[in-house]
């Protein structure tokens, strides 16, 4: 971002090619431009390059800013069309071919992972037939299979059912995590369930070499850890912090990692790359004496950091770091020392050429945004203060390293996770020295777990550490504020933070004064959106039947309160609460209360702001009527015994809402009733969640 006197975009070439590259990305998704139009965009670039290479002279330096505009629409139109080709509905997507009762033949593409109610597992569509005709098609998708002992099922394993697939949806509630969005990228569209005898194995395994390799590997060391370290919250921390397997972590662990600020811990990113880099040059040291060594030892570096990285899971953070310390290797060996923000644009360049969807990762956007604020900020802030006592100044360079990280990431953290860990210098000083020391301990035990007496002291010290480090962390989020928790700011409000945090550090760093005018005016603005946030949050009315299965869940919306209406046993169920409800109330800024003066309660009816709207989760018998009393909202509820025809001979009603705690069989029996009445009807089931504005 600053590079001295020299602007970074010189210094760092690839910026130039990233930020067409992100924009034709985004533009694509959003916008789908026709594959004719980026032929055309793309060709209309090609005058402009092969022109300038004709030119000579000054004449080619007054048209250098042509020049430029062609490399960046090439640039632009690759990323819209990398976009394009990588989303799995532009090719043989399965979901274009499907129809119910298709046999459909697939490979699992991992072991199976326990879950607490059924076995999953990732698979990959090979072909689907219809008795008559074959078709070979690509796609992924979820596997649940009934629990059974006797299930043998592996990686590689082929399998043909014809159980009907269930397209992946989203619960449509305020807020809530894209779900639907998140397996796409995956190349996942559908899930199916399976039990004893809906499917049948085919004896041949259709396994990649890399799998054949990785996956027991993995489980190699998966086994060396439960073994060797007591206790599950124990192991699996130790799992999550070497290889990212995170199916046995705890979930109110991850949780107290994630209130304090030390998440980044258990999700493996730069600095377990960082941890395996020095190590591996290390052990590669003695090699040095070799005459031809240069480029064994940089073989050796990179081969051992992908093979780390492809351990891991290939998680966007992991293979930045891999991609970017590969550059470096490479770079040390031709004696070519090349820019750090040159390195970071490179690594981001070719990562979201490989995988576009990439841009929408919380991790991915986490680790540049981290990376390059360390970068910026670590040296300027060390040199606030001077510090005699060397272990005192290591302190306070892993402090200024951890403030450093702060400023980048945070409007990334407020914009997604909605809170400020306040105490994260508390953490970070105990926890992160500590995890390396556990991930190298890991990695020693791994090397020495053939020998059982030494294996098990080193998985005993390793168990007290995490615990200790564990205990630390659990302690400082029970301290009163530890956590700045509800805070809501939209993608314009995050964009604003950090051009604040852009421009300031411009003005201070490299004494410019544009830097203080850009940051003074996104203040300006960011107080502006803000304000207007606040005064549409404090007039808001809204009405809100959230989609959760089994379940009766209505929200009354009353400026900056919320009446709940239906099950009880929701409130209380802390994990439903925050993956249904919580997300909606910080996005609309609502806390609880017992009631709302400008509601009236008659028995199931109320009335709100002229709204009248009847909750029927009951049997109700009216009588006819010769004036039909208005209804604008009938909440049909839970196995109910209604006669909806006879309802309407005593209401006028104009919309029926059916929640999802209305059993599947007889959600179809009232919607075939409200379409042969003419009847609006919303099916929260199917459709997601149901939001009526009232102002």
């Amino acid at each position: 971002m600053f590079a001295g006197q020299t602007p970074v975009w010189k210094k760092a070439p690839f910026v130039r090619f990233l930020i067409p590259l992100v924009i034709g990305i985004a533009l694509q998704w959003y916008l789908h431009p026709t594959l004719g139009t980026l032929y055309i965009v793309t060709l209309s670039t090609l005058p402009l390059l092969v022109s300038s290479l004709f030119l000579k002279g000054f004449t080619r330096y007054r048209f250098i800013v042509l020049h430029g505009i062609g490399v960046f629409i090439l640039f632009f139109a690759l990323g819209c069309l990398l976009t394009r080709f990588k989303d799995i509905r532009s090719g043989q997507w399965y979901g274009r071919y499907y129809e119910k009762g298709n046999l459909v033949k697939v490979v699992l593409q991992e072991p199976l992972v326990e879950k607490a109610n059924s076995d999953k597992a990732i698979a990959t569509v090979i072909a689907l037939s219809d008795g008559h005709k074959t078709v070979f098609c690509d796609g992924d998708l979820i596997l649940y299979f009934q629990k059974d002992p006797a299930l043998h099922l592996n990686y590689g394993s082929q399998i043909i059912f014809s159980t009907p697939l269930q397209e992946i949806k989203n619960s449509g509630n305020p807020a809530a995590f894209d779900y639907k969005r998140y397996c796409l990228f995956q190349n996942i569209t559908h899930q199916v369930f399976l039990k004893k005898g809906d499917f049948i194995t085919i004896n041949e395994k259709k396994r990649r070499l890399i799998d054949r390799i990785l996956f027991p590997l993995r489980q190699k060391v998966l086994s060396i850890m439960r073994s060797n370290i007591p206790g599950e919250k124990e192991y699996g921390l130790a799992e999550a912090l070497l290889i990212g397997y995170k199916d046995d972590l705890d979930k109110n662990l991850v949780q107290s990692y994630t209130n304090t600020g030390v998440v980044h811990i258990i999700a493996i990113s730069g600095m377990h790359i960082a941890l395996i880099y020095w190590l591996l040059a290390m052990l590669c040291k003695p090699l040095k004496r070799l005459r031809y060594s240069k480029w064994l030892i940089a073989a050796i570096i990179i081969s051992g950091l992908w093979i780390f990285s492809l351990l891991a899971g290939a998680q966007a953070s992991v293979v930045r770091s891999a991609v970017m310390f590969t550059c470096i290797v490479i770079g040390g060996q031709i004696s070519r020392k090349a820019s750090i923000y040159n390195t970071l644009a490179a690594s981001a360049f070719i990562l979201l050429c490989y995988d576009p969807f990439w841009l929408w990762d919380v991790g991915f956007q986490l680790s540049y945004a981290a990376v390059l604020s360390i970068v910026i900020f670590s040296k300027p802030i060390y040199h606030w203060f001077y510090i005699k006592n060397k272990i005192l100044d290591s302190i306070w360079k892993l402090n200024a390293v951890s403030i450093a990280a702060q400023l980048l990431t945070t409007p990334f953290s407020l914009y997604h996770f909605h809170q400020f860990p306040n105490f994260f210098l508390l953490t970070n000083v105990i926890a992160v020295p500590l995890s390396s020391v556990i991930v190298l301990g890991e990695i020693f035990l791994c090397c020495i777990s053939f020998i059982p007496f030494l294996a098990s002291l080193s998985g005993k010290i390793l168990h007290g550490l995490i615990w200790i480090m564990n205990s630390h962390i659990e302690r400082i989020e029970a301290l009163p504020y530890s956590l700045w928790s509800g805070l809501q700011i939209d993608f314009l409000q995050a964009g604003l933070l950090i051009i604040i945090v852009t421009g300031f550090s411009h003005w201070l760093l490299e004494k410019k004064k544009p830097g203080t005018w850009i940051g003074l005016l996104s203040t300006l603005l960011f107080m502006l959106a803000r304000s207007h946030s606040f005064y549409n949050c404090e007039r808001q009315q809204k009405i809100v039947v959230y989609d959760i299965p089994g379940h009766q869940a209505i929200d009354i919306i009353d400026g900056r309160h919320y009446l709940f209406i239906g099950d009880t046993a929701l409130a209380a169920d802390n994990f439903l609460n925050a993956l249904n409800f919580k997300p909606g109330h910080i996005l609309y800024r609502v806390n609880s209360i017992d009631h709302l003066s400008n509601i009236f309660f008659s028995g199931n009816f109320l009335e709100y702001n002229s709204k009248r709207i009847l909750v029927a989760d009951d049997y109700y018998d009216f009588d006819t009527v010769s004036y039909k009393l208005p209804i604008d909202l009938l909440i049909i509820s839970k196995n109910t015994r209604l006669d909806l025809l006879k309802l309407c001979k005593t209401f006028l009603i104009r919309q029926v809402i059916l929640d999802s705690s209305v059993p599947p069989w007889k959600t179809k029996y009232w919607k075939k009733q409200c379409d042969s009445m003419q009847l609006a009807s919303d099916d929260i089931a199917e459709d997601g969640a149901f939001v009526m504005n009232l102002n």
